[in-house]
């Protein structure tokens, strides 16, 4: 019997190793489906089931506790003396005794549940690392693999590590074109429990994605001497982007920029030709709202001060369209970047171009 627990013991601390599931839940697993048995098979109450699994001194033992009394009233918690004294020769009434059983009184039913519940267990542990190590990735960009694209709805499902996920077609750049074996990057937007398992919602079209992107290939990003305050994105087409530095040496656009540009125009690749206005964020709201109308070139922006977070920017007859931007898209994003309802006008006094955004 020595031997059995330990090659029972060694076997647990094997599964362990290899599939990265705590022994001590094992064991309570175990524990839990032994008791079942016995409580079926030896028509007693699980309260009356001790089972001891100790793995440091290998020891495994299953027992029954009653109680010795003279008549009995509960045949499930009590045993006659004449009963008790076989296992306990000094047993005497009002005593507790621990009737020892044998493995082989358990039968196949209770290996069987055992095995049953070990499995159970095994897929619950799993799951329960697997949700560890996707709530790791959360809010974090990851690399993947395109194993398959379904033609009829175009969802992409992707190898991310030991795991697969899919990338709904709605989730994917209008530009995106994938084929089996292409690597991407994904943001994960949320993992979230399922009857199979846990899940991770992806996204290429989430601002966050711009983000991640930036803290990779800007190393003053990445380090904290540039700072991202503020984003917003419509996903293939343009994306804004205001950074702030507290350094006043270091300059927060240009090192996104990178040298001839290198840094952005890996990013804009990598999105597919979307355009990124990066912007220098300000505490001055006049400020930010003329640098967050980028390309544009901006003459005035008076703060309203009947209004809440709202302003009348002012910019050269020839930059209005650029300012609104094409179906007001650039007006839209400077908006959503700065927190400002944004009334752009003319400077020729003309207001009937103006567009709200």
């Amino acid at each position: 019997m020595a031997k059995a627990n330990t090659e029972f013991f060694e076997a647990l601390r094997l599964l362990e190793k290899e599939k990265g599931i705590s022994g001590d839940y094992l064991l309570e697993k175990i524990q839990a489906a032994i008791v079942l048995a016995v409580e079926k098979n030896c028509a007693t109450n699980k309260d009356n089931v001790r089972v001891i699994l100790d793995p440091e001194t290998n020891a495994f033992s299953v027992t029954l506790i009653k109680t010795v009394v003279e008549e009995i009233v509960d045949p499930d918690s009590e045993i006659l003396k004449e009963q008790a004294v076989k296992y306990k020769k000094s047993a005497k009434v009002g005593d507790v005794i621990e009737i020892p059983l044998e493995p082989k009184k358990f039968g196949r039913i209770a290996a069987e549940a055992a095995k049953q519940v070990i499995r159970q267990g095994i897929r619950e542990a799993e799951r329960g690392n697997q949700m560890q190590e996707f709530k790791r990735k959360n809010q974090e960009l990851v690399s993947a693999v395109v194993l398959r694209v379904d033609p009829a709805t175009g969802a992409a499902t992707l190898e991310i590590g030991n795991s697969h996920a899919i990338l709904p077609r709605t989730e994917q750049i209008e530009s995106d074109s994938f084929k089996d074996g292409d690597r991407i990057k994904v943001f994960v937007v949320n993992v979230l429990p399922g009857e199979k398992g846990p899940r991770m919602l992806l996204s290429r079209t989430h601002a966050g994605l711009v983000k991640r992107l930036f803290e990779m290939e800007v190393p003053e990003i990445y380090n904290g001497t540039v700072e991202i305050r503020a984003i917003t994105r419509e996903a293939g087409s343009r994306t804004k982007l205001a950074v702030y530095a507290a350094d006043e040496n270091v300059d927060p656009v240009g090192a996104c920029i990178g040298p001839h540009g290198s840094r952005v125009a890996g990013i804009v690749e990598e999105l597919g030709g979307e355009k990124i206005d990066i912007v220098r964020y300000s505490e001055d709201p006049a400020a930010f709202i003329a640098a967050a109308l980028s390309p544009a070139k901006v003459t005035a922006v008076e703060i309203d001060p009947n209004a809440e977070k709202a302003c009348r920017v002012t910019v050269p007859e020839n930059q209005l369209s650029l300012a609104i931007g094409n179906k007001g898209q650039n007006a839209r994003l400077a908006a959503r970047l700065t927190g400002w309802k944004i009334d752009i006008r003319p400077q020729s006094g003309f207001f009937g171009e103006g567009e709200n955004a």
